[in-house]
């Protein structure tokens, strides 16, 4: 074990990532090296305090040591190993699962001064080379690559380069008992002794003991260091509703839409065949929605993921093939029309709303014949002792919410994690229905807006929607809030980037709650550092010093 940090405090500073658009902005200064993480929290991100684990991670990664971070979705991973990117001396390599995030977190990296880059099968041979060079000569920060793209000659021409640090990002799908097992993670290991032995750092937010037992075996890691966080997410409001029993499903579905009217939104469907046909009867209804599941061409795939994240899209219907390692920071509801396939799961999925911390519905609708509808996948297990551990799981999620009892205790108790009743963050607590939630009328908590914006066209068909109505706190000005969005949508379009790249739903809040009126004020503000200020503060203070 590494005692202390190997690594040299001053070393050289790098350019800003040659062909990146940043207008007529340069940022000499945070491209380069930074001494420490407070530094980099402050300088770079605009946080004055880390969350909790983040600065245990970070001191053992820059110590040299290996580390497990086991992570609710919203509770900021990412920056454990965004920081010590900005300090450490060779670049950062983040092993991600899904390649068509990959460029959106390469271009919220940029935008932080950050030089970043991606290698997967989505860029072309010339940029690849490209790249590679940058990564010899030492000019990126951060490398984001595929588990499926650093094998054979690429593996070897990253080893040949100065990696510091090993990030595996969704590290559950390294586990044959993770509930989302990927057999390219599988050849990851080995991949820290080729590199020099360097620090691996694994991130999950969907892990129990057995699972982080199983990803510390197979990534070779030694005596790591590691934070496990509470898996309650209060902001989450869970409400559960067992199918049939004199409901129309699809209605329900419908008028929980309707109450986020023009806010964002997945639902989850068991088939293919499911997903296609409430996307279809959604539309009739005039809702902006758009399908994803992985019987669909690419180029449509990637259609509706980029109108999702850049707000062209209301909702998205989808299978399970929607969503690992969705960075859209403001899902307002995670409604599932069919049970998922394992607490895990059930997590992981509707823990995609509410990554702002705001407060988000997750609905759950749910049956046994949803049982039985997962038994026909189990086909395609070979392995018999995993086939039956599938189906352990599949009834387990179930039990869990037929059987009553605050959802959130019974949700974090199969992640050996214990709560008191969540008290209002379920519908066992608070006392409610589905019915109660669609009664209960569009989601607002500041004054009510009553602008109406035409809705970009969707597949050459344009509808209405009200302008969405976020969760604000009681004393922001709504109609401020909505001018603000508009910008941070205008800024996005013209950068072709999805809006929350800009700046996120709670930046947007804290900017409409604060009002600065200098670019020192502004700088106060949490989440913004100088990096951002330099690129967008000048139009968002023309804005903000007009507002009346």
């Amino acid at each position: 074990m590494v005692e202390s940090n190997p690594f040299p405090s001053s070393p050289p500073t790098r350019p800003v990532p040659n062909g990146e658009p940043l207008s007529d902005v340069t940022l000499p200064l945070f491209a380069g090296r930074l001494a420490d993480p407070e530094q980099v929290l402050q300088q770079v991100f605009g946080f004055t305090e880390f969350r909790p684990g983040q600065r245990r991670i970070i001191d053992a990664v820059l110590a040299g040591r290996d580390a497990i971070g086991v992570m609710p979705t919203g509770a900021g991973k990412s920056l454990t190993f965004q920081v010590p990117a900005r300090i450490l001396p060779g670049a950062v390599l983040v092993v991600s699962p899904l390649i068509s995030l990959m460029k959106d977190q390469v271009d919220a990296m940029i935008r932080y001064g950050y030089s970043a880059a991606v290698l997967n099968s989505s860029i072309d041979f010339d940029a690849r080379r490209e790249v590679l060079a940058r990564l010899r000569r030492g000019e990126l920060h951060l490398l984001y690559v595929a588990p499926e793209g650093i094998e054979g000659s690429l593996r070897q021409l990253i080893a040949e380069c100065h990696i510091s640090l090993v990030v595996v990002d969704e590290a559950h799908c390294i586990s044959h008992w993770g509930h989302e097992f990927r057999p390219a993670y599988r050849k990851l290991k080995g991949l820290k002794e080729q590199l020099g032995n360097i620090p691996v750092l694994a991130l999950t937010a969907t892990a129990t003991r057995r699972v982080a037992a199983d990803i510390l075996a197979q990534l070779g890691m030694s005596r790591p260091d590691g934070f496990r966080g509470s898996f309650f997410r209060p902001n989450l409001k869970i409400t559960a509703q067992k199918k049939g029993e004199g409901r129309n499903t699809r209605q329900d579905i419908l008028g929980i839409i309707r109450r986020h009217d023009g806010m964002s939104g997945i639902v989850y469907c068991l088939s293919r065949k499911g997903v296609d046909a409430l996307t279809a009867w959604l539309r009739e209804q005039g809702i902006r929605a758009l399908p994803y599941h992985a019987g669909l061409p690419d180029d449509e795939r990637r259609r509706s993921q980029d109108a999702f994240a850049r707000d062209e899209a209301d909702v998205i219907v989808a299978t399970v093939a929607f969503g690992m390692g969705i960075d859209k920071s403001n899902i307002r509801f995670v409604i599932h029309r069919d049970m998922p396939k394992s607490v895990e799961a059930w997590y992981q999925e509707m823990g995609r709303a509410g990554r702002d911390g705001l407060p988000s519905d997750c609905v759950l609708m749910y049956s046994w014949s949803d049982v039985i509808g997962y038994e026909s996948f189990l086909n395609n297990v070979e392995d018999e002792t995993l086939r039956e551990e599938t189906r352990r799981k599949t009834v387990e999620m179930f039990r869990l919410v037929d059987q009553g009892g605050c959802r959130h205790q019974k949700l974090v108790a199969c992640f050996e994690d214990s709560i008191d009743p969540c008290g209002d963050s379920c519908d066992v607590c608070k006392g409610g229905t589905v019915a109660d939630l669609i009664t209960q009328g569009p989601v607002r908590t500041g004054r009510k807006v009553q602008a109406v914006r035409s809705g970009p066209s969707i597949d050459g068909r344009s509808t209405g929607a009200a302008t969405p109505r976020s969760t604000l706190p009681t004393d922001v000005d709504p109609g401020l809030f909505e001018r603000l969005r508009a910008l941070r949508r205008r800024i996005a379009d013209r950068e072709n980037v999805p809006a929350y790249i800009v700046f996120s739903d709670a930046v947007l809040t804290a900017l409409a709650d604060r009002r600065p009126a200098t670019p020192e004020e502004m700088l106060a503000t949490p989440g913004i550092g100088p990096a951002k200020l330099a690129r967008y503060g000048g139009e968002f203070l023309e804005l903000l010093n007009g507002a009346e």
